[in-house]
């Protein structure tokens, strides 16, 4: 009876000292980060024996999971709301308002119109336009300094997941070796290192775990692709830039590099990197091609009109603004070796969308080019073009349009390579003056129009309206002036009929009322002098109306109203695809106001979201934490439970001595 009395206190006295050195261990690695609880657990031999212990882990495996989901999810909008609002602080500033740039441009030139002879207040308007360009240019730079620190803190990230990465896999070997030994139950603690591993990889990207042989845990991507495998292999993230090597992509290849690298659909990742990521493709690429866009447009417009128009030294006007040409980003896998270069096809600058566009060689003289989105995702329906004599614009595309791109191709290019062109995205922080001459400023109109003194009737001609004055109109450049002389136009004795004369001869003509756009009725070659003009009230047989180059009309300020009017119109292009019946343009400020609106629409949205994920992880956190977290009231309690009962099976050991002694003393 002692015996078995020994062997059952002795028994006691190891199990609750197991126990209590699983508590104790707890209690001390209260504070440890990643420490899972602990818990002992014994079986019962034959002979009402407490058998040896097991020490297990206290862990949910699906609620550590759904918080390595939330953890994802919550650093994923903590990323990019830092990010986002940063950049819509930025733009908010009153100070860096574009449209306070374009305003002033425009009420200077409105004081330009009121003096067009003095070159002082045409001064003051190059100077704001010069201010309008530097004014870009800034914004063009937040966005710009923004991109490089996304670039270097993605490539901290990288490796910091890669880091990660290995270790779960060195981890994962050392899990096997313990598993491995027959008897060795210590593995908790390196189990414990590669959870939280595992625990911070989630912060960065998005993972999901599945268990292996021998206690391995796989790590996977939100999308499926493999981080950490089998018998220790596994992929790590690499940084690549094709075409354009400033914008890093997320890429996973083996770490010798021997295997084709994987792309990382970075639309579904989470993590701070997903956040980085999607900020970068949701707000500075977006942001980017909306600045250049509205300044391309701008200073297209503005040429345009300015062309149109008769400048200080007498001369017909020219650019204002050097609208910049840009290469396009050549593919990796391109096999030819031809380049492209685009820019603005001149008077299209309002068929431009904010996106960037890719060319591809569908033979050596056609190509497919198609607006594509921050992804590189294809917008709409893609155009088809010949490329005549090295140049793609309006006047070589089949089907679709020319989205009012002008390039230019050299070189040799094989079927299917493919150019990405960004012209949008550099446009704001390159585009300059193309003058600093105030006397360049083309307010004035390059013709005048004057009705005869000795005409009987009411009847008056308009001032006229000019379209074109460069190739194919009536205008010499140098000296200035209408190619087939001063035109006149006399009235017949018929009813509506006209007669015109200029170099070109005299024709007699018959108008439709009302007698608009004379020159467009009166038919080739005057249909296409680049001007027309209409008579107002009824002319009586013998008026005579002339129109003449506005030689010395420095004081007209026609062509200058009509580039006050630039604000008003709409000339900045909102989508892709759109209908015939949609309003798809803007005015400048309209655009601009929509690009500040969109960045604090999303920076809030992204806050929302990130406050409803915060909560959700910190419920998670929570709930895991409640099992399998450390509780140091319920192991005080334990401790003195397992110390009573450490105490008793003593004292049972102490009472099968005493029997025992007892014994041998009645044998004596």
């Amino acid at each position: 009876m002692s015996f078995n009395l020994m062997n059952i206190g002795s028994a006691g006295i190891r199990a609750n000292s197991e126990l209590l050195q699983t508590t104790s261990k707890n209690i001390s690695n209260l504070n440890t980060k990643g420490y899972i609880r602990e818990r002992t657990e014994h079986s019962t031999m034959v002979g009402n024996q407490v058998g040896r212990g097991e020490t297990v882990r206290l862990i949910n495996e699906f609620a550590q999971k759904q918080l390595n989901r939330d953890i994802s999810n919550k650093t994923y909008y903590e990323q990019f709301v830092t990010e986002s609002s940063r950049v819509d602080t930025l733009f908010g500033e009153e100070s860096n308002s574009l449209n306070n740039s374009i305003n002033s441009l425009f009420n200077n030139l409105q004081e330009a119109m009121n003096l067009p002879s003095s070159t002082v207040t045409r001064s003051l308007f190059l100077t704001d336009a010069q201010n309008l360009v530097d004014q870009m240019d800034r914004l063009s730079g937040i966005v710009f300094d923004q991109n490089n620190i996304v670039n270097e803190q993605l490539s901290i990230m990288a490796d910091e997941a890669n880091n990660l990465i290995q270790k779960i896999s060195d981890l994962n070997d050392k899990v096997v070796a313990v598993e491995l030994q027959s008897g060795i139950t210590s593995g908790n603690s390196v189990v414990n290192e590669r959870d939280e591993a595992i625990k911070d990889l989630a912060e960065l990207v998005d993972i999901e775990t599945l268990d292996g042989p021998n206690g391995e845990k796989l790590v996977f991507l939100g999308s499926g692709q493999s981080l950490v495998m089998e018998n220790g292999t596994f992929n790590t993230f690499d940084m690549d830039g094709d075409p354009d090597p400033n914008i890093k992509e997320l890429k996973l290849d083996s770490p010798d590099g021997k295997a084709i690298e994987l792309d990382v659909n970075i639309s579904s990742l989470r993590g701070k990197m997903g956040g980085l990521l999607a900020f970068r493709d949701e707000i500075l690429h977006p942001a980017q091609n909306q600045l250049g866009q509205i300044g391309l447009a701008l200073a297209d417009a503005f040429n345009e009109q300015n062309k149109k128009g008769m400048d200080l030294d007498g001369n017909i006007g020219g650019d204002i603004f050097s609208i910049p040409t840009v290469g396009g980003y050549a593919y990796a896998d391109n096999t030819g070796t031809a380049s492209v270069n685009a820019t603005v096809e001149a008077g299209k600058g309002s068929e431009i969308p904010a996106t960037d566009f890719r060319v591809t060689f569908t033979s050596a003289t056609t190509v497919e080019i198609a607006a594509v989105d921050s992804k590189g995702n294809v917008i709409g329906t893609p155009s088809t073009a010949n490329v005549t004599a090295g140049v793609i614009d309006s006047s070589t595309i089949t089907s679709g349009e020319s989205f009012g791109l002008e390039m230019d191709v050299s070189g040799t290019a094989n079927t299917g390579d493919s150019f990405l062109i960004k012209l949008n995205s550099s446009a704001a922080s390159t585009m300059e003056l193309a003058t600093e001459r105030p006397e360049s400023l083309a307010l004035a109109s390059p013709i005048r129009t004057t009705t005869e003194a000795n005409n009987t009737s009411n009847a008056t001609i308009s001032v006229g309206s000019v379209t074109n004055t460069g190739t194919g109109s009536n205008f010499t450049a140098s000296p200035p002036s209408l190619t087939q002389g001063d035109i006149t136009l006399t009235k017949t004795g018929n009813a509506n009929e006209y007669q015109i004369q200029d170099g070109n001869g005299t024709t007699t003509f018959t108008i439709t009322p009302p007698a608009e756009n004379i020159l467009a009725q009166a038919g080739a070659p005057y249909d296409s002098y680049g001007f027309d003009f209409n008579i107002d009230g009824t002319a009586a047989t013998g008026d005579v109306f002339t129109i003449e180059f506005n030689t010395g009309g420095f004081d007209d300020n026609r062509n200058g109203l009509e580039l006050s009017m630039l604000p008003s119109e709409e000339l900045v292009r909102q989508n892709v695809v759109t209908t015939a019946t949609a309003d798809n343009l803007k005015t400048f400020n309209e655009a601009y106001a929509g690009l500040v609106t969109e960045i604090g629409v999303i920076a809030n949205q992204a806050k929302t979201n990130g406050a409803a994920f915060e909560a959700l992880a910190e419920q998670s956190e929570a709930w895991f934490e409640s099992m399998s977290g450390v509780n140091l009231d319920e192991e005080a309690a334990n401790l003195l439970r397992f110390q009573q009962a450490y105490s008793a099976s003593a004292q049972i050991i102490t009472t099968a001595r005493t029997v025992f002694d007892t014994l041998l003393s009645a044998t004596r």
